[in-house]
This record gives structure tokens, C-alpha cells and sequence, in this order.
């Protein structure tokens, strides 16, 4: 396709979405692309005939003639700049080392399950380090019933736990567990157990890493102040929005454009007379996600949200369903910041204003 653009000697290509592969290989290529969203492609089709019928051949040439005859007053399409490409490696790459410990984890609590019962649950979060500092010390229900109230407590001391709990309620809860597997087979599910922990530890440093070096670019990027304005945003998952939706500002000309890639709002499905909406499964599934976590987190501290939440689940939605919702309502403020440049002030936004009134 692209050998047959040059070969024609075109000068630019106007297309209605200005995501996927399509549109990274032009770009990729030298070509100038410009966006027009589809509902000006509707309102244009007026000035060519007064069926308004859609059909994809009248569309292409309707967009190509529109960008012959008004092409100049349009911005053409640029690819990300190299720091929101290098945060969205960033964030990526850390997204998947927390699956890994996630799935780690569970690989873990799977053999704890046979080998050392007691351990399962002993301190609240099972990858922390003084959950991994306990098993490193800890490894088998064999080497655990040494302890006592008073050595437990020494142990505590020693490792620095500052978790609130005393040594007491701990050594209870090993105690009424299960005894767990001793003799040569609980020895090799101890080392096992410790292979489990020397892995945890290497992601919990390589995370580490990662956040840091997230929040050194985050911090040096010019579209900052617009993410890191939005309630319960925070370092991570303010830069994950900023990344997966880029700093481009002709890819989405509307908010309904970053919706769809969002998958954030239904689509539409047309038979004839028959009309129904679905779950949009076409998009962008690390922007989803990205959306979709600040979404479920803005709730927690945002009322506007809280109340958009609720109103949604008290209509019957499902919590799915009702994350997606307010979704949508968050892309419409997140869209005009972005746009406009300026970070988000809860003042004016209209809808909250509403709500309150």
C-alpha cells in the first residue's frame, strides 16, 4: 500500500482513525496523515448529495476531496515524542513484572499450601519484604518450630517489622495451623520455597527500578501537571494515562474517538430496522485497562464519581459494567485537559457542579 501511495505521488492520506497499524506504518513511512472523525465525515456528505447514505467507497473519496479542497486548515498527524514513547515502555514493562509476581505469588502460596500452612496469611501482604524475610529464615514448618512467643518477638526485632501486630497474635496463628510436611520431602519443598522467594525479591528490586525511573520521567514530562491532577492519579497511574494515550493531540480529534479506543462506550450493532448495543471488544486493551484502574480508583476519594458509580449500579449494572460507565464520564473531562493543556480543576467541571446542586 505504501509503494503504491508514492508511486502516485500522494501528498497526504486522510483517514477516520488515527490508531493502529495502518496508521503507524504511513507514519512510519514519511507520509503525512491527517484525522477526520466521523462525524464530520457525516456532516461532509451533504455537500456531495442529499442521500446521505453511508458507504466506505463514497466516504474515501469524500475524505480525499475534503483534504484536497480544505486540507490546509487541518494538522497533520505526528507520532508520539521519544519521552511518552520511552514511559510507555516503562509502564508497560512494569505492568508485566507485576503479573509475573502476581503469578509468582501464587506459586508460591500453592506450595506454602502443602509444605507450611502456617506461613499462608501470617503477615497481610504475601510478597512484602518481611513475609519474604520470614521465609528466608523460616523456610520449612521443620525450621518455624523453633519459635516461641519470646523468640518470635526477638526475630520481629531484628527484621525491623513495624506492622502492628504482636508476637503473640503471630505465634497463634502458627501455631492453630496446619503442622505442614517434615522428613526429606518437606526439605525439598523448603528449597522450593526458596526459590520462590529469591525470585519474588529480584522482581520487588526490578519494580522498584521501574517506579523510579517512571517517576523521573513522569516528572520531567511537559503533559505532567495534566495526570497528576486528577484525584487518586498518583505517580504510576498517572503516567500509565499519560503514556497509553499519548501527547499527540490530532490522533483523538473528539472525545468520542478516545472512548472507542478506550472501549469505554458501546458499539453499535445494525440490521435493518434492528438496532443493538454491545460490548465494544475492538480497542486498545492496555489503554482499557489503563482507563478502566484509574476509573475503579477515582471512586474512592472522588464524590462526583462515587455518585456516578452508585448511580449506575443502582440502575442494575453490574460492577464491570459501572467501572465503564464512569469511564466514559472521566474521558470527557480527561479529553478536554488534554486538549486544552491545562490540568484538571474541579471547579469547573460542569457535571460535578450539577451533581452538587
Amino acid at each position: 500500500m505504501v509503494s503504491r501511495l508514492r508511486s502516485a505521488n500522494v501528498a497526504g492520506i486522510a483517514i477516520e482513525r488515527g490508531d493502529g497499524p495502518v496508521v503507524e506504518e504511513l507514519l512510519a513511512a514519511g507520509l503525512v496523515v491527517f484525522v477526520m472523525p466521523s462525524r464530520q465525515i457525516k456532516g461532509l456528505r451533504t455537500r456531495y448529495g442529499s442521500a446521505g447514505n453511508k458507504d466506505d467507497r463514497f466516504d474515501a473519496y469524500v475524505l480525499a476531496d475534503t483534504l484536497r479542497t480544505d486540507g490546509h486548515r487541518w494538522k497533520p498527524l505526528r507520532p508520539d515524542t521519544g519521552p511518552t514513547r520511552a514511559l510507555r515502555a516503562l509502564c508497560r514493562s512494569r505492568k508485566d513484572l507485576v503479573e509475573t509476581r502476581v503469578l509468582v505469588t501464587g506459586q508460591l502460596r500453592a506450595n506454602l499450601e502443602l509444605a507450611f500452612p502456617g506461613a499462608i496469611g501470617l503477615f497481610t501482604k504475601p510478597a512484602s519484604a518481611i513475609s519474604l524475610a520470614f521465609l528466608q529464615r523460616f523456610p520449612t514448618a521443620g525450621k518455624a518450630a523453633w519459635l516461641s512467643p519470646s523468640r518470635l518477638a526477638s526475630w520481629l526485632r531484628s527484621a525491623g517489622y513495624t506492622g502492628g501486630v504482636s508476637a503473640g497474635t503471630l505465634y497463634g496463628r502458627l501455631a492453630a495451623a496446619a503442622p505442614g510436611l517434615t522428613g526429606p520431602e518437606g526439605d525439598a519443598r523448603g528449597q522450593i520455597t526458596l526459590a520462590f522467594v529469591a525470585m519474588l525479591r529480584t522482581l520487588n528490586e526490578q519494580i522498584a527500578v521501574m517506579d523510579a525511573e517512571i517517576g523521573r520521567l513522569f516528572a520531567a514530562h511537559p503533559d505532567r501537571h495534566i495526570f497528576a491532577s486528577l484525584p487518586r492519579s498518583g505517580t504510576v497511574r498517572g503516567a500509565t494515562l499519560l503514556a497509553e494515550i499519548g501527547d499527540c493531540r490530532q490522533r483523538f480529534p473528539t472525545d468520542d474517538a478516545l472512548a472507542a479506543l478506550a472501549g469505554a462506550c458501546p458499539s453499535t450493532r445494525q440490521s435493518g430496522k434492528r438496532s443493538q448495543a454491545v460490548f465494544r471488544w475492538s480497542c486498545s486493551k492496555k489503554l482499557r485497562a489503563a482507563v478502566m484502574d484509574f476509573a475503579n480508583g477515582s471512586r474512592m476519594s472522588d464524590p462526583w464519581a462515587a455518585g456516578v458509580y452508585a448511580a449506575a449500579t443502582g440502575r442494575g449494572c453490574r460492577h464491570p459494567h459501572a467501572i465503564r460507565i464512569l469511564a466514559r464520564a472521566w474521558i470527557r473531562v480527561i479529553w478536554r485537559c488534554w486538549q486544552d493543556g491545562t490540568a484538571f480543576d474541579p471547579a469547573l467541571h460542569r457535571g460535578r457542579q450539577a451533581a452538587a446542586a
